[in-house]
């Protein structure tokens, strides 16, 4: 059976410094990030804000489209993270307690709290 994995882009804020990145365990990988406790890109130039993330069934496929996002230019890279968080939200909070584990989940959550603010 395959090894389910997400590709997550994280960014110093908005408009700011993109990482891309795959793994297996996203909370941790994130938290790694968060923490600095990982010396490289991320570290240096603090890119630790969780804007976008996408969940396969299988981590080679995950592995093949971080490749293929790495390869696209900025401008294609910060139409996928405004269509789906416009606000650039840090999604981390949300993975970590569990309301969303996948970019399905948190558009769906973001459509309910538009609603709900809407309707007060």
């Amino acid at each position: 059976m395959p090894k389910p994995g997400t590709v997550y882009i994280l960014a110093s804020r908005r408009n700011g410094t993109l990482y891309t990145g795959v793994t297996s365990d996203l909370a941790r990988r994130v938290r790694e990030h968060k923490q600095g406790s990982i010396p490289g890109f991320t570290r240096n130039y603090g890119v630790q804000r969780l804007v976008y993330i996408e969940e396969f069934d299988d981590i080679q496929d995950a592995m093949v489209r971080e490749r293929r996002l790495k390869k696209w230019n900025r401008a294609w890279e910060l139409e996928l993270i405004e269509e789906a968080n416009p606000g650039w939200r840090d999604l981390y909070e949300l993975v970590v307690a569990g309301r969303i584990s996948s970019l399905r989940e948190w558009m769906d959550y973001a459509v309910l709290c538009f609603f709900v603010a809407w309707s007060r």
